[in-house]
């Protein structure tokens, strides 16, 4: 046997085995040294365990946990895997092994564990496929399903489409490919950044995986087993950015007890037996919560319950059947006889949700290349005439159920994570994914014989209009899951192929998608160049201009009659480059005016029953805050050609008014500062994060939230340039550095690169890297292992 472990000048793990379990282990035991703090605070994550040392901050998250069942998903999902694909169940607990091996001296290293008196616990097979569960959960963003219907309960439905953008929790990112024909080597290059909250340690691991089967470098997530999202093995590199599809359901239960037991009203008019339970949730420094454990027959229950959510907005329907009312064919505590739904006239229109419209025909809704404003309102005026005001009377004082591709399936696409490693064409990439799952990604590829892949990855039910859009009512019929959606392709024209998260590929799956002006900014930076050069690449991921400043500052240009103060700061914004630059004046007076617009709009008595969320869990409610939605949908707000009565330019001038009495003194970078997401915010040692450029539709996405906070939670977290000429060649970087640890040599050292913009070397030459001491070999360290590189150095 022969595992080794070099690491190069950044500390960045270098691993090479005789064979793919071994380098499995091998992976486990490298993260859990350098992460194991990261490790143990995912595992307690995806359990919903993480309240008991982290505190009462923690609850609302374990308890979501508890509730949606991720870890009896990752359980099933692994058991399924054994069945299924026992290769990778084995390699995938080999990982496991190699964790549990490293956990005890990485724990030693990292502070945090004596800082909470907490004992890193074993993995279990199937943890990497719940810490997998538990990163992408809220990835497809239903709870914004929640916020649509609450903007169509109190302003209509065709005000949704005023609020169309991604959410304050969606993940995004930027994504584009070059082919040789635009490169100054005739091979292809792929680059881009994943936006995410911004986490210490990294959501991302560099990392190098080496054995007989293939060699590549990527980043990889800690606490799952290869190189999912990005990744080069030499021959063929790969990325992604999220799909905005939308695949997951959110039902609206009607729940009863009976006796000891718990039923649900279903589409057939009967009461189903629903299997419950109750769990214990522990708190640091508090008392212990006991909940209820429910799960319909659409999926388990994650708010409310037989008595409803805590507090109702509306009564219930009134012609819906009694929730206390028996039920002749149904015993107590037993599933009710399946008979076929009555032949009411919701089920004759024809419509798979009883909106008229035919069942073949409701996959195609909204799926145009249309704007997503456009796209939702169309969407809307197909589902709103029966279904959606219907569903939104019939809202409160139920329980909220959630309906998931894993649970359904047992399955989460880890079938595709060894063929990625050993891919060498674009074929094997496009062959690989279609074994993906979730989250959903538009992927691309390109490899050594000029070979390009455009496409989307993973799993889609094909259901009625209304599921993607609200709630639904669980106890009306034609709200089921039938098969899956295709998988669209899309070529790559004139050289280019951009992904952003924008309308595209993947518009037949989703509904809301990012404004369209990184992936148009990127398109016209990448034409400006005949050749591009990895090195070239940079110059399109730092880039600063706001396409999205425009509606703002036309409202600007229209106004008279202002005080000097604000005519002289009008005059200046107007002036402007339009780029977020951390040492700008003009873009940090830019974001105070238009904060304070923010401010104005969503302080608007019209939007007062949008202030107060109904009794949501708290970890959902950041997509139904009011600021929040009004600042990332304030480019729509303001082009509409009405807006429920409100006089936009006096909220426009009253904004300029009061910033140019009290103008910002600083620049951008002053206030627009890195807030990063750590387990233990109160580390000590902790320093005032660095200043930023970038700005939420910037190509430089660093994510203010406009009206509530200039700091950026959210930003690019890692960069990386892909070049198929010669991997060495390539370039990667990450906001901190490869060791979790605080104050070790690697834990902060990239961040001056990263905050620069400069990416990186790519080290794959094991003659340049630095040996491990600790290395488990019984053979020379310098021994070849036969790994066919093609051409990989």
């Amino acid at each position: 046997m022969t595992i080794e472990t070099y690491r190069d000048a950044w500390g960045i793990p270098h691993l090479r085995a005789s064979s793919a379990r071994e380098l499995a282990s091998a992976q486990g035991r490298v993260t859990a040294r350098d992460r194991a703090w990261q490790l143990e605070v995912e595992r307690h994550r995806s359990q919903g365990t993480s309240a008991a040392f982290l505190g009462a901050g923690a609850l609302s998250w374990d308890v979501l946990a508890r509730r949606a069942r991720l870890d009896d998903t990752a359980r099933r999902c692994f058991a399924a895997l054994e069945r299924r694909d026992p290769e990778t169940a084995d390699w995938v607990r080999c990982y496991v092994d190699g964790v549990n091996e490293g956990l005890q001296a990485g724990a030693v290293r990292a502070p945090e564990f004596a800082r909470t008196g907490l004992t890193p616990g074993p993995w279990q097979p199937w943890t990497p496929l719940g810490v997998w569960l538990a990163t992408h959960l809220l990835f497809a963003g239903f709870p914004a399903k929640l916020w649509r219907e609450q903007v169509i309960r109190h302003l209509g439905p065709e005000a949704v489409a005023l609020f169309a953008a991604d959410g304050p929790g969606t993940a995004g990112s930027n994504g584009w490919l070059v082919t040789g024909a635009r490169t100054a080597t005739g091979h292809a290059l792929i680059a881009g950044d994943p936006h995410r909250f911004i986490e210490d340690p990294g959501v991302y691991q560099q990392i190098h995986l080496s054995c007989p089967e293939f060699d590549v470098i990527g980043l990889a997530v800690p606490g799952v087993p290869g190189i999912a999202h990005f990744g080069h093995t030499g021959a063929v590199a790969w990325a992604i950015t999220n799909a905005m599809a939308d695949y997951q359901d959110l039902y609206r239960e009607r729940l009863r007890r009976t006796g000891a037991g718990v039923q649900a009203l279903g589409p057939d008019g009967h009461w189903h037996r629903a299997p419950r339970h109750t769990e214990t949730v522990e708190i640091a420094g508090e008392p212990p919560i006991e909940i209820e454990i429910i799960e319909t027959e659409r999926g388990p229950v994650i708010a409310g319950g037989p008595e409803g959510l805590e507090a109702g907005i509306m009564a219930p329907d009134p012609q819906a059947p009694d929730p206390q009312a028996p039920d002749p064919q149904a015993s107590d505590g037993e599933d009710a006889p399946q008979g076929p739904p009555a032949p009411d006239d919701e089920t004759r229109t024809g419509g798979a949700g009883g909106n008229g419209i035919p069942a073949e025909d409701e996959a195609e809704a909204g799926a145009s290349g249309a704007e997503a404003p456009q796209a939702i309102r169309e969407a809307e005026a197909g589902a709103s005439d029966a279904e959606a005001p219907q569903a939104i009377r019939e809202a409160e004082a139920l329980a909220l159920a959630l309906r998931y591709p894993p649970r359904v399936t047992n399955d989460l696409g880890f079938s595709a994570l060894l063929p990625l490693l050993r891919a060498r064409t674009v074929q094997d990439v496009d062959r690989a994914l279609d074994a993906w799952a979730e989250p959903v990604n538009v992927v691309q590829a390109a490899d050594t014989r000029g070979g390009t892949l455009h496409r989307v990855a993973g799993r889609v039910p094909v259901r009625a209009q209304a599921n993607r859009l609200h709630p639904v009512p669980a106890w009306r019929p034609g709200h089921d899951w039938h098969g899956r959606h295709e998988t669209p392709y899309a070529p790559v024209d004139d050289g280019i192929a951009v992904m952003a998260n924008e309308r595209g590929v993947a518009a037949p799956l989703g509904v809301e998608f990012a404004p369209p002006h990184r992936a148009d900014r990127i398109r016209t930076l990448l034409r400006q160049r005949p050749a591009w050069t990895a090195d070239a690449m940079p110059a399109v991921h730092t880039d600063t201009h706001l396409a999205s400043a425009a509606p703002l500052l036309d409202h600007l240009a229209v106004l008279d009659g202002l005080t000097p103060a604000a005519a002289r700061l009008r005059d200046r914004l107007l002036a402007w480059d339009r780029r977020m630059d951390a040492d700008s004046t003009d873009a940090a007076g830019y974001a105070a005016v238009r904060g304070a617009v923010v401010r104005r709009l969503a302080a608007h008595p019209v939007f007062a029953p949008l202030a107060g969320p109904p009794a949501y869990p708290e970890v959902l409610l950041p997509w139904l805050a009011l600021v929040p939605r009004v600042g990332h949908a304030l480019e729509h707000l303001l082009r509409a050609e009405e807006l429920s009565g409100i006089d936009r330019p006096a909220a426009v001038r009253a904004a300029l008014e009061e910033v140019a009495a009290g103008p910002p003194t600083g620049t951008w970078a002053d206030t627009h500062r890195l807030t990063p997401w750590r387990a233990l915010p109160d580390a000590p040692g902790d320093c005032r994060e660095p200043g930023l450029a970038g700005d939420h539709d910037c190509v430089l996405c660093t994510s203010a939230v406009p009206g509530l906070t200039d700091g950026a939670a959210r930003g690019p977290a890692a960069r990386y340039v892909w070049d198929l000429a010669d991997r060495a060649a390539s370039r990667w970087i990450v906001p901190f550095g490869a060791d979790g640890v605080p104050g070790s040599p690697h834990h902060r050292d990239q961040l001056p690169l990263w905050l620069t913009g400069e990416l990186a070397p790519v080290s794959t030459d094991w003659s340049l890297l630095t040996p491990e001491p600790d290395s488990d070999s019984d053979s020379d360290s310098d021994s070849d292992t036969g790994t066919d590189t093609g051409g990989t150095r």
